[in-house]
C-alpha cells in the first residue's frame, strides 16, 4: 500500500473522509431537499413543475460539471479546481437563500449544482492519483458505497430537517457544509505532481474525451454503471409515491423503508472488495441483477403484497451495490492517464441516465412503469458488459501478445482465479466458452 503520509502530507484518515465528504456532496444538493418541494411552492407561490424545475437545474448541473471540472484537473491539478468549486458552491447558496424568484433560484440551483460536481469527479480523481490495483478498489469500494447510500439517505436528513427548519435551514445546513469542506480543500496537499499534469491549451483541454471515447472496455463500464444509476434514480423517484400512496405507509413508515435499502447498497459495496478481482464482482452483479429485475418486474405487474415488493427490491439494490464499486474501479483502472476526464464522463453518465429515466417512471401506472424500466436498464446493462466480447471484459488481465497469437489462449490470471470458484467456472463457460475455465 502506498504510504499517503508520505507521499504527499495527506494522512489516509483525513484523505479518506474529505473524499467520502466530497462524493456525497452532490446527492445531498439534488435530494436534501426533496420534502421540502411543497412548502417552497407556497413560498414564492409559484406551481409544482416550476419547483421541480430546481431538482432538474441542479441534475443537469452536476451532468455538465463533471465535463468541465474533469479535464480542468488533469491540467492544473486537483487542489485548485476544488477550492474553485467550494467557492461556488459558497456562493450559489447564500444566493438560494435569498433568492427573491423561483427563476433565480433555478439559475443558482443550476450553479450548485456545477460546484457540488467538482467534489465527485476530482475525488475519484485523487483516489486514481493515490492508489493503485486492489488499493484503489478498496478506496473506490468506499467511495462507491457513500455514492450508493447517499442520494437515498438524504431525502432521510431533509425529512427530518424539513419539519423543525423549513426549507431555507437546509440550504443553511448545506452552506455549513460546504464551509467545513472548503476548510478541508485548503488543508489538502495536492495529489497530482506538475510533471503529470495535461500542458494543453483550452481549446484541446478536453480532447482526451475523444480518445477516452474510443476505449471499449472503458465505454463498457460506464455503460454499466449509467444502467445501474437508472435503476437507482428511477427508485428514487418512484418509491415515495409506491410505498405511501399505493401500499399506504406513512412519511415515517417509508423513511424506515428508504434507510434499510440504503444500508443495503452501502453493506454491498463495502463487501465487494472481499472478491480477488473486481472483475469477478461485475460478472456476479450482472447476472444477480438481471434475474432479479426480471422477477421484480413480474411481481410490481401483478400488484405483489409490500413484504414480495420490499424483500426483491432490497437483493436488487444490493446487488446494485455490488455493481457500483466494482465498474467504477474497472472504468478509472482502464484510463489512469486521464483520471480527471475520464471521472468526468463516468459521473456525467451516470448523473444523465438518473435525470433521463426519473421521469419516465411517472407515466401511467407508477407500480408497472417502475418495473418496466427496472428491466430495461438491467437488459441495457448486460448488453453493455457481454456484447463486448471477452478480450474486452477480461483485458486488463491479458498479458500482452505476440503477433499471431490469440489473447484466450493464456493462462491469464482471472481464468485461474475462476478454476477455484466453481459458481463463477460455470457462469463463465456458459457465457464464454471454456476458455477461461
Amino acid at each position: 500500500m502506498i504510504d499517503i503520509q508520505s507521499k504527499n502530507g495527506n494522512s489516509k484518515f483525513f484523505l479518506l473522509t474529505l473524499l467520502g465528504m466530497l462524493t456525497a456532496f452532490g446527492p445531498f444538493v439534488t435530494d436534501m431537499y426533496l420534502p421540502s418541494l411543497p412548502s417552497m411552492g407556497e413560498y414564492f407561490k409559484t406551481t409544482p413543475s416550476l419547483v421541480q424545475l430546481g431538482l432538474t437545474a441542479s441534475m443537469i448541473g452536476l451532468a455538465a460539471g463533471q465535463i468541465f471540472f474533469g479535464p480542468l484537473s488533469d491540467k492544473y491539478g486537483r487542489r485548485s479546481p476544488l477550492l474553485a468549486a467550494m467557492y461556488l458552491f459558497i456562493i450559489s447558496t447564500i444566493g438560494c437563500i435569498f433568492a427573491p424568484t423561483i427563476e433565480i433560484f433555478v439559475i443558482l440551483r443550476l450553479l450548485q449544482g456545477i460546484a457540488g460536481a467538482g467534489g465527485i469527479v476530482i475525488s475519484r480523481s485523487v483516489a486514481t492519483d493515490m492508489f493503485t490495483g486492489k488499493e484503489l478498489a478498496k478506496t473506490l469500494a468506499i467511495i462507491g458505497a457513500i455514492n450508493g447510500v447517499a442520494p437515498v439517505a438524504a431525502p432521510i436528513i431533509g425529512g427530518g430537517l424539513t419539519e423543525g427548519i423549513g426549507w431555507k435551514g437546509i440550504f443553511w445546513v448545506l452552506l455549513a457544509l460546504g464551509i467545513i469542506l472548503l476548510l478541508g480543500c485548503r488543508l489538502f496537499r495536492e495529489s497530482l505532481p506538475e510533471e503529470q499534469r495535461k500542458a494543453t491549451k483550452w481549446h484541446s483541454m478536453f480532447a482526451s474525451f475523444a480518445q477516452i471515447l474510443r476505449n471499449r472496455r472503458y465505454m463498457a463500464y460506464v455503460l454499466q454503471f449509467g444502467f445501474a444509476q437508472g435503476v437507482l434514480f428511477a427508485y428514487i423517484a418512484s418509491s415515495p409515491f409506491i410505498v405511501q400512496e399505493h401500499y399506504g405507509f406513512s412519511a415515517f413508515g417509508f423513511s424506515i423503508c428508504f434507510a434499510a435499502n440504503a444500508v443495503a447498497i452501502g453493506l454491498a459495496a463495502g463487501l465487494s472488495v472481499r472478491f480477488r478481482q473486481p472483475e469477478n464482482s461485475t460478472l456476479a452483479s450482472s447476472i444477480g441483477m438481471l434475474a432479479l429485475s426480471i422477477i421484480v418486474c413480474i411481481a410490481m405487474i401483478l400488484n405483489c403484497n409490500f413484504w414480495i415488493y420490499e424483500g426483491l427490491l432490497i437483493t436488487l439494490l444490493f446487488m446494485m451495490g455490488f455493481s457500483f464499486t466494482s465498474t467504477i474501479a474497472l472504468a478509472m483502472e482502464c484510463e489512469r492517464e486521464h483520471a480527471g476526464a475520464a471521472s468526468a464522463l463516468l459521473g456525467a453518465v451516470g448523473f444523465g441516465f438518473g435525470g433521463l429515466v426519473s421521469p419516465l417512471v411517472g407515466l401511467g401506472d407508477t407500480m408497472v412503469t417502475t418495473g418496466i424500466v427496472f428491466m430495461a436498464c438491467e437488459l441495457a446493462l448486460w448488453v453493455a458488459y457481454f456484447g463486448q466480447g471477452r478480450s474486452t471484459r477480461y483485458g486488463k488481465y491479458l498479458p500482452s501478445c505476440g503477433k499471431g497469437q490469440h489473447p484466450h489462449r493464456h493462462k491469464t490470471e482471472i481464468g485461474k482465479y475462476l478454476k477455484t470458484q466453481k459458481i463463477y467456472t460455470q457462469c463463465v463457460n456458459l457465457l464464454c466458452g471454456p476458455t477461461w475455465a
